[in-house]
């Protein structure tokens, strides 16, 4: 049968060497993840959460193991190669947001598909102004960073993840410079594109904040611990407007 599996990482080791001595990041990982997913991975610092992300993002090698995108070998690739997957397969989205400064929100969400030499062809400006449309940020494609709210931020850098049509969205701590509101406000639109089919993976240290997910893979000591079903998943869109109904809405 074929491997339907978005992310097939199987005894991920990452062994960094600092020193005289060495440190043992991860300690043998396996993770599957389906088509359609919505992961929270969780873990304190020196976890191993960070080194997992930053491997399943092709941003590091592990130093034993096998990790397949849907269904490639992505362990042992060139560093030309892996910069071409990550454009073509894998959004980010980042807690600082990652903005050029002094470039429209258009243009910030425009730049993945200048360095994809996949040769589809598309229009590129009507590909980014369809992302930063479906973010609800149509009126706002010529403003700066310095010109949005943080919420608009991430909406700009959530549309540049979606731009380039990824395999896999990866959400570094994506509400962590958010007020509650304004994370809510996110969450509502990661859970309302994961509900279109957007496979996610974010890593978050907030409880409240993963059971927006609907799987928490929680990491200590370079090992996964937990890997479970959220079994009360709750519903951002909800709890918005719970929030925005006064004191008491949300619980």
């Amino acid at each position: 049968m074929a491997n339907d599996a978005v992310i097939e990482a199987r005894d991920l080791v990452k062994t960094y060497r600092m020193g005289g001595g060495e440190v043992h990041a991860l300690r043998g990982v396996s993770l599957r993840v389906e088509p359609g997913e919505m992961i929270a991975v969780m873990g304190s610092s020196g976890s191993g959460k960070s080194t997992l992300m930053n491997i399943l993002g092709g941003l590091d090698h592990p130093t034993s193991g096998t990790y397949e995108l849907d269904g490639a070998r992505v362990d042992g690739l060139s560093r030309p190669a892996l910069a071409d997957l990550r454009n073509r397969k894998i959004g980010f989205v980042f807690q600082t947001f990652q903005l050029l400064p002094r470039t429209s929100a258009l243009e910030n969400v425009e730049l993945p598909l200048l360095y994809d030499r996949s040769g589809r062809g598309d229009d590129i400006r009507a590909r980014a102004v369809a992302a930063l449309t479906r973010v609800g940020l149509a009126d706002r494609m010529t403003h700066e960073p310095s010109e949005l709210s943080g919420g608009q931020q991430q909406r700009v850098a959530i549309a540049r993840a979606l731009v380039t049509r990824p395999s896999l969205v990866l959400a570094d701590e994506p509400t962590g410079n958010l007020d509650t509101r304004t994370s809510l406000e996110v969450m509502a639109l990661f859970q309302e594109l994961n509900g279109e089919g957007t496979t996610t993976i974010l890593v978050t240290h907030e409880h409240d904040i993963a059971a927006y997910a609907r799987r928490v893979v929680e990491m200590r000591d370079g090992l996964i611990v937990r890997d479970e079903a959220v079994a009360e998943r709750r519903d951002a869109a909800d709890d918005l407007a719970g929030a925005a109904a006064g004191p008491g809405g949300v619980t």
